[in-house]
């Protein structure tokens, strides 16, 4: 798990726009290092939002993505009455079944961006008045995906904090292990 991207990644546009995708990833994956799937699931703080929520939110996002690059269907079809349920886990889900996913998700964006001709290559949004109306390309998709995961990641900081004081700094030292300091 990346966390930092290292100056060779800067080297290449590709690989750098994939290494802070992943850099951006593992910002939230280590926020529920040590928590059972109640303590993901609980709402420490003013929001609604939880880190298990977010996890599942950012997966079904990203996946989307790549699915609308590739002119194919999201797997995850929400309407108005239950497109609250990508910020929560529902019947079987757990963390542990949500970070699988992502991960299988996050290998076919690897797949998609990495093998992809030409980053410039673009294509058109559905009508919304959250897109943007001209098509965008698959490098503004990297760069989205950059955006809407670290935007997330910062929430994920708040409530991990809010649930044990717990910094990202600290997540980082707990994930890397005593030998790595």
């Amino acid at each position: 798990m990346v966390t930092h991207v290292s100056a060779q990644a800067q080297s290449d546009e590709r690989t750098a726009l994939l290494a802070f995708i992943d850099e951006a990833r593992g910002g939230i994956r280590r926020t529920v290092l040590g928590l059972s799937d109640e303590q993901a699931s609980s709402k420490p703080s003013a929001s609604e939002l939880s880190l298990a929520g977010l996890i599942k939110h950012v997966a079904e996002v990203e996946q989307g993505w790549i699915a609308r690059a590739k002119g194919e269907p999201e797997r995850v079809q929400r309407d108005e009455s239950n497109w609250h349920e990508c910020f929560t886990l529902v019947r079987d889900e757990t963390v542990a079944s949500q970070l699988a996913y992502w991960k299988q998700v996050a290998d076919e964006t690897e797949e998609f961006l990495g093998s992809a001709p030409d980053l410039d290559v673009t294509f058109p949004l559905p009508e919304a008045p959250w897109f943007p109306k001209e098509e965008v390309s698959l490098r503004w998709v990297g760069l989205h995906l950059i955006r809407e995961i670290n935007r997330h990641a910062g929430h994920a900081d708040i409530i991990r904090e809010s649930l044990d004081g717990k910094s990202a700094w600290d997540l980082v030292a707990e994930e890397r292990g005593p030998d790595e300091g």
